[in-house]
């Protein structure tokens, strides 16, 4: 794309969602930002990154700008392929076995979700390696080539290689890899030691499992996203976001895809964070509602908390225990409700129940006229009058409010016994109750107060409900940033390039050789040095570490941040008070006369960010009644009745412009409520702060 404007100035964000994929195009050097949103294409969504991208280019004037880099966050869609996996004698069932643990101690008919490679491709070799890392039986190459054997006849594609204790010892996985590289090429491999080196057989081997069950789907649309892209005359480089914040190159990503299953979600809270620390906002709760899920996350000080695990496929969508545990770095999100494409129906017990199931973008709402026949969230707001069904995505897909009401009444309305605007509201009602009760103890378990938060509104659903949730949780502000229904694609453009390295090694505090510590760390940085040269950016990098620590015996580890230094310079009583102040914090109380130990070891490798630059509003701006749209009646949370609301452009909103509720601030790619109890001010860059007494 050659072009007027010099190489490097120009940043694509792209995120696939469920329902809508997410477009914003920025010019790092005036500060200019293009946008474009449209309905994500399941059967390939290389189809829907196509066009918007063919839609950004369109809008710039003049000859094409030439794009220094595009950044991509999705949430995997997963076909079913068939995958071996190659284990130790004795561990087969791992995977069926799991940890034996009930979700849910009172259902007698739980279910739980079926292992990702079946009984019969799963298949054992005579090995051992001992806990200390001891050879205790050797591997059989030629054992190893008749497991290969078995496994090609049956049609492998992607093969999973996880044997016990190989964290602590590699050869024999590593003496694997080798056979298979040499006489099965073609086939996807993964091995623990490269996807998961730690400790936990039942959730190394998931893991390991998981990301040789996405390998192959997830190296193909790769692979053919490049090509789309290059035939556009994308000669760029292209960067995948992963779960845990930060952004890979495409190589990384094809070899750990297990680790950018979450990344599509994990952007809005990078970009909230971002803000939290431009307005020195201490706890600041961000929401992201799309059309499929609803996520949230609570930055606390400037910073998003990562957690270790996470599951994908719950057979119970909100019950912790019913999924497949993955083991990587991840953003500590909430799945807190749903979203605009949530469907509303009768349950069993004849109540209202709305979720988890969604039409998603097909056949999508009853209002998008694509044939969906079920009442949703989106149809709810509609005839709501919170949307407009004349500028939905800026007036290029108009809604049918007909379809909408017949669909509420048909479904909902009747048999509830109900008016259709009491089943209408219902469902709006219904769905911010369930978020609020969620993020109440998300906030509860994280040590914050939700009367204090300040609610960051992202997604296209996100600023429509912020208001709901902020009444029902008692939070005093809302900020709604510019973009806010792209906000995912801007969380982009903040995130580091980095990568997450961890391994195991149980090693008591009091017995710990802190030298070979200091060379374990040393190994780890060198190793994600090397990962990160692959992104192409040139720069510095730098590393933080961490410790995962635990009493003796104890079931889980606590992790401790340490600083970068010779880890031969630390003190072991210094280690141990600095466990002890983590661990009192987090559970109220320590017990210095116990023991504890060293399990696993981590390094997070990341090169400097390169952040966006928004630029101010323009101050000429200044007259109130070029701002209103209009008028027009929506439902009101208080009175429970319509009453007009006034409607605003966003886009003609200038600095210290002051709206009172009731209010509408409608832009391209979303909308925001504003009850008659919340006042909004916009301040110098856009972003509208709503205050509710």
């Amino acid at each position: 794309m050659g072009g007027l404007v010099p190489k490097g100035f120009y940043r694509l964000g792209c995120d696939i969602g469920g329902t809508f994929t997410d477009f914003v195009l920025v010019n790092d050097r005036a500060g200019r930002f293009y946008v474009y949103k449209c309905l994500t294409t399941p059967a390939d969504p290389s189809d829907a990154v196509e066009q918007g991208i063919r839609a950004l280019l369109d809008q710039i004037p003049g000859r094409k700008p030439d794009i220094d880099e595009i950044i991509h966050g999705t949430t995997l869609v997963i076909n079913a392929i068939i995958e071996g996996l190659i284990t130790t004698r004795g561990f087969r069932d791992v995977l069926e076995l799991g940890r034996e643990l009930r979700y849910d101690a009172y259902d007698i008919f739980a279910e739980y979700p079926r292992p990702l490679v079946p009984r019969r491709l799963r298949l054992e070799v005579d090995e051992r390696i001992a806990s200390d890392g001891r050879v205790l039986r050797r591997l059989d190459p030629q054992a190893v080539r008749g497991v290969l054997a078995e496994l090609r006849r049956g049609g492998v594609e992607s093969l999973a290689v996880c044997l016990i204790n190989s964290y602590r010892n590699p050869d024999h996985e590593k003496d694997i890899k080798a056979l298979v590289e040499r006489e099965w090429p073609e086939v996807f491999l993964s091995t623990s030691v490269e996807v998961l080196p730690q400790i936990r057989e039942y959730e190394r081997t998931c893991t390991t499992a998981t990301n040789a069950y996405v390998k192959p789907i997830t190296a193909r649309y790769l692979k053919k996203l490049a090509g789309r892209l290059e035939s556009l005359g994308f000669g760029g480089k292209l960067y995948i976001m992963l779960s845990s914040g930060g952004i890979t190159s495409v190589e990384t990503a094809r070899e750990f895809p297990v680790r950018i299953i979450e990344s599509g979600p994990t952007a809005a809270v990078i970009a909230s964070q971002h803000y939290g620390r431009m307005f020195k906002i201490p706890d600041i709760f961000c929401f992201d509602m799309g059309g499929t899920t609803a996520k949230s996350c609570l930055i606390q000080n400037g910073q998003a908390g990562l957690v270790s695990t996470f599951e994908v496929g719950r057979v119970q969508r909100f019950k912790k225990g019913s999924g497949l545990p993955i083991q990587v770095p991840v953003v500590d999100l909430m799945e807190i409700g749903a979203g605009g494409g949530s469907i509303a129906r009768m349950s069993k017990m004849g109540l209202l129940q709305v979720g988890p199931e969604s039409a998603g973008a097909d056949p999508g709402p009853a209002c998008y006229a694509r044939g969906g026949r079920e009442p949703t969230v989106t149809d709810a707001d509609l005839v709501l009058g919170y949307l407009d069904p004349d500028f939905f995505l800026g007036g290029t897909m108009p809604l049918d409010k007909a379809a909408a009401e017949a669909a509420i009444a048909e479904n909902v309305a009747g048999p509830l016994g109900t008016s259709l605007l009491e089943a209408a509201f219902g469902i709006h009602d219904l769905i911010n109750e369930t978020m609020a009760a969620a993020a109440k103890t998300h906030i509860a378990e994280k040590g914050g107060n939700p009367k204090i938060v300040t609610i960051a509104a992202f997604g296209g659903a996100g600023p429509v409900h912020a208001y709901g949730l902020a009444k029902k949780i008692g939070a005093p502000r809302i900020i709604v940033p510019p973009l806010a229904g792209v906000g995912s694609a801007m969380g982009f453009f903040t995130a580091p390039v980095a990568f997450d390295l961890s391994r195991s090694q149980r090693t008591a505090l009091d017995d710990a050789d802190f030298s070979q510590i200091e060379a374990l760390f040393q190994e780890l940085e060198a190793e994600g040095a090397a990962i990160l040269q692959r992104s192409g950016r040139q720069r510095r990098v730098s590393f933080e570490r961490t410790l995962m620590m635990r009493f003796v015996g104890q079931g889980a580890e606590t992790d401790l941040a340490i600083e970068r230094k010779p880890f031969q310079t630390w003190s072991k009583a210094l280690v141990r008070r600095r466990f002890d102040a983590v661990y009192q914090k987090l559970y109220g109380r320590t017990y210095p006369e116990n023991p504890v130990e060293f399990v696993t070891f981590k390094v997070r490798a990341s090169l400097p960010e390169r952040p966006f630059r928004l630029p101010p509003l323009d101050r000429r701006r200044g007259r109130m009644a070029e701002c209103i749209k209009g008028r027009r009646p929506a439902f009101s949370v208080l009175k429970k009745k319509f009453v007009p609301f006034t409607v605003y452009d966003r886009a003609l909103l200038y600095p210290g412009a002051r709206l009172a509720g009731p209010a509408i601030v409608e832009e391209n790619e979303s909308t925001i409520i504003i009850g008659e109890d919340a006042r909004a001010r916009v301040d110098e860059y856009g972003f509208v702060w709503i205050e509710i007494k």
